[in-house]
């Protein structure tokens, strides 16, 4: 198990960290204290061979090229103050009305203008004999992108022996305001020999969350026993690509009304022998294909990203939850903290 720290970059005088974590089975994760971004993932595969499976840039530079910047696909980030989309970028919340920015045609999108993924963070990296990994704090100011309180936010990435990328969310604010943080990799099994349609995915969930026509829930959780978009056994994505006439922007309702730890979703690669299995304690998680990536968007070594060649599974609390009636837990109270695990394990 070692960490090593290296410079990234520099962003507004400050010198921009990366933090290599790394197992003794191979597995290495990067992540930089910008945006406490997974920058790159290494994973053997079935025969050995070590490969990158995560999109993401080897310097600060990649996240400010203007092929990047103008498609915004988030690649690696920890996204906050809420993630996904609010309607019309506004709210409501004891009795006030709240405007926040709307970066998203009408409505917000993962926290704003100026998110948590655009923040420079601080970060104390840690070690054990079966763990390694680092913790980032940040501090959200009042109203900052237009959301309330002031809030103390912590992430921890611990990588374990056991392949194991655990994420651990913690949050506290000094008034009610909306929170749900997650982060934002996009995987390829394949190590982008291929888009993911080759992959096979598996989601514990039968249900989903109805989106309108701008990609704001609406609230309605619609059933998905029999349709095309039904993972809850195994199913190549690309076969559930053709059924559904498009790629995956699903958010899926886990049946965790008492924030468990609970398995969410298996996907596999039968070409590497690779496997990514998702836990968390969240009630929802997005499957996502990558459908609205640019396919002109490349690592500096030239791996190639783009449409379908990555996908997310993103846990957290429901999109547009403020606007939800019912919401779980899309409101933490002042005083009252806010947590969150989700783990990432892979095999080979």
């Amino acid at each position: 198990m070692s960490i090593t720290i290296s410079d990234f970059g520099s962003l507004a005088g400050a010198t921009v960290k990366e933090y290599a974590l790394k197992n003794s089975n191979g597995v290495e994760i990067k992540i930089t204290d910008y945006g406490a971004t997974i920058t790159t993932i290494k994973v053997p595969d079935s025969k050995g061979n070590i490969e990158n499976i995560a999109c993401g840039f080897d310097t600060l530079d990649g996240y400010f090229g203007k092929d990047y910047v103008e498609n915004a696909p988030y690649f690696g980030g920890t996204i906050g103050r809420y993630c996904s989309q609010i309607k019309d970028a506004k709210f409501s919340l004891n009795g006030q009305d709240y405007k926040i920015a709307d970066n998203c045609g009408p409505n917000n999108l993962h926290g704003g203008i100026v998110g948590f993924d655009k923040k420079i963070w601080e970060a104390e990296e840690f070690a054990s004999s079966e763990a390694v990994g680092v913790k980032m704090t940040l501090k959200s100011s009042h109203l900052e992108e237009g959301f309330p309180g002031n809030v103390d936010v912590e992430v921890s990435f611990t990588l374990t022996n056991n392949n194991e990328l655990n994420i651990d969310y913690v949050a506290t604010p000094d008034q009610d305001t909306p929170l749900s943080l997650t982060n934002h990799t996009y995987f390829n099994l394949n190590a982008f020999k291929s888009n993911v349609e080759c992959h096979k995915a598996q989601v514990h969930a039968n249900k989903k969350l109805q989106c309108d026509d701008t990609g704001a829930a609406t609230g309605t959780i619609v059933n998905v026993d029999g349709a095309p978009d039904d993972m809850q056994q195994p199913k190549k994505i690309g076969d559930a690509h053709k059924g559904m006439g498009d790629g995956f922007e699903n958010f899926y309702v886990l049946d965790n009304e008492n924030a468990t730890f609970i398995e969410a979703a298996k996907i596999t690669c039968p070409d590497s022998g690779r496997s990514l299995t998702v836990s968390t304690t969240e009630p929802c998680m997005l499957l996502y294909t990558g459908k609205y990536t640019s396919d002109l968007i490349k690592r500096e070594n030239g791996e190639q990203y783009g449409k379908y060649r990555g996908f997310c599974c993103e846990t957290h609390r429901y999109p547009n939850g403020p606007n939800i009636e019912n919401s779980p837990k899309s409101i933490t109270k002042a005083g009252e903290t806010f947590k969150s695990t989700t783990q990432f394990k892979f095999n080979w």
